[in-house]
């Protein structure tokens, strides 16, 4: 009588279709699993992991992700789905009911989270998940445009800044051993960009299936941000010790320090910044329109509109880059250079304009912004008391936002003449390098600002 050998097993019982199961299985997991593993490696290298710090670079990664696909699903529906003229008028629109209030609520940012020093986790999930309920509420009206979609967008607006202001008092308490706060702001800035980048692609994909579906991706993303918010350490939401920075001319014999009392260098690094900021708006509404009805030599408006959103990515990137590897060393001379340099270059754009120059001024200014703002976190680290210095972020972060308000206005009225946008960027440009000149002739001599001295260890 025959007898039938049994199937063989491995050494744990499984046979060899369960086996084959995890190979599968393993080989699918690996290309999601790899890329995740190298990701977490990165953010948490130096310490980053230890101290919390290279949670907030994710967080900060989810964000921008998040911001990218409702900007994508807005511009779909505000801009390049309608002519130029109707488009310029959605565009005011949008300016009118969006940023208009938002000037005025920016400023109640800093000093209404300054009262929740206790609950900063609390407020970056509150405002991932009031933009992931805002993104499902848009989804409804965005095909169509209609003028509810405004207030929605509007509340995105507050709740991404409220987050940025919240995510700028938070990296002080996150530092690694030895880390300055210029290469700490670097690599979380670096980490929402490299995210944007990744983001835009994905963002184009799903809004050629319906304008819709970048504002679903987008809930998603920030429903995840807001469950990653809590995984932040809890020393996150100590307050232990802090007052907050008031920014009133009042303060000369106040006990409270403000960044007008602390040092010239930093008010005038936080002015000049502001111009920078103040150049970015404007060049982001200007050019959206001006390129759109005269796009650059042999390009369409599409590809002329790529070319110098790309080339003010990678300059910002290259900033940020550069930035850390400074490590912020005379943060005013940097700043005044950056300032002179951006000055420098929109005047040649105002001289000699041409596509090549303003894709050149549109890379020189997102590099110099990019080092003129973590040269800003140098100083204020360095001059501002720790007592008040997360408040003193959170008020500058507001400052610097109305600004980019304020030059948006700007670059949606003028009209759209290359030669008169050139020249008007030139002296926004020129009111920030004087302050930031200021700020270096009155800086004192420092030779290791970022360093203080330490025993030396045998």
């Amino acid at each position: 009588m025959s007898s039938v050998a049994p199937a063989r097993s491995s050494d744990d019982g499984s046979g060899p279709a369960r086996r084959a199961g995890r190979a599968v299985g393993r080989a699918l997991h690996l290309p999601i699993t790899g890329p995740a593993k190298g990701i977490r490696r990165a953010t948490h290298a130096h310490g980053a992991g230890e101290s919390g710090l290279g949670k907030l670079i994710e967080l900060h990664a989810i964000n921008g992700a998040g911001d990218m696909m409702i900007t994508v699903a807005l511009a779909s529906t505000v801009f390049f789905s309608v002519p130029t003229d109707e488009a310029r008028g959605r565009v005011a629109l949008y300016l009118a009911i969006t940023m208009a209030p938002f000037t005025v609520l920016a400023p109640v940012i800093g000093p209404l989270l300054d009262r929740l020093p206790h609950g900063r986790r609390a407020s970056m999930a509150a405002a991932m998940l009031a933009r992931a309920v805002l993104a499902l509420l848009m989804s409804a009206v965005v095909a169509t445009g209609g003028l509810q979609l405004y207030p929605e967008a509007l509340g995105v607006l507050v709740a991404s800044k409220s987050y940025g202001v919240v995510r700028s008092a938070v990296v002080p308490r996150l530092l690694p051993p030895n880390f300055s706060l210029v290469k700490a702001n670097s690599r979380v800035t670096l980490a929402g960009l490299l995210a944007t980048g990744a983001a835009a692609p994905v963002a184009a994909g799903l809004n050629s299936v319906g304008p819709q579906w970048p504002l679903y991706g987008a809930c998603v993303i920030f429903l995840g941000g807001a469950f990653a918010a809590f995984t932040l350490p809890h020393k996150v939401d100590e307050a232990k010790g802090e007052r907050r920075a008031r920014l009133s001319t009042h303060e000369a014999h106040s006990k409270r320090p403000g960044l007008r009392t602390v040092s010239r260098s930093v008010l005038c690094g936080l002015l000049a910044n502001a111009a920078m900021r103040g150049l970015s708006g404007f060049l982001i509404f200007f050019l959206a329109f001006l390129l759109r009805e005269h796009p650059l030599a042999g390009q369409n408006a599409a590809v002329s509109l790529g070319i110098v959103g790309v080339s003010a990515g990678v300059g910002n990137a290259c900033g940020t880059a550069v930035g850390a590897w400074l490590r912020a060393r005379a943060p005013e001379v940097i700043v005044a250079s950056v300032l002179c340099v951006t000055l420098g270059v929109a005047v040649l754009a105002a001289v000699f304009y041409s596509g090549v120059f303003v894709a050149v001024l549109a890379a020189t200014a997102g590099f110099c912004q990019a080092l003129a703002k973590l040269s800003l976190d140098a100083m204020i680290q360095r001059d501002v008391p720790e007592a008040v210095r997360t408040s003193a972020f959170a008020r500058s972060e507001t400052l610097l936002q109305v600004a980019w308000v304020l030059g948006g206005s700007i670059g949606i009225v003028l009209p759209l003449n290359g030669v008169l946008g050139m020249s008007v960027a030139a002296a926004i440009v020129a009111l920030g390098a004087t302050m930031a000149v200021r700020g270096a002739l009155s800086a004192p001599h420092r030779p290791h600002p970022q360093r203080p001295s330490r025993p030396k260890v045998a």
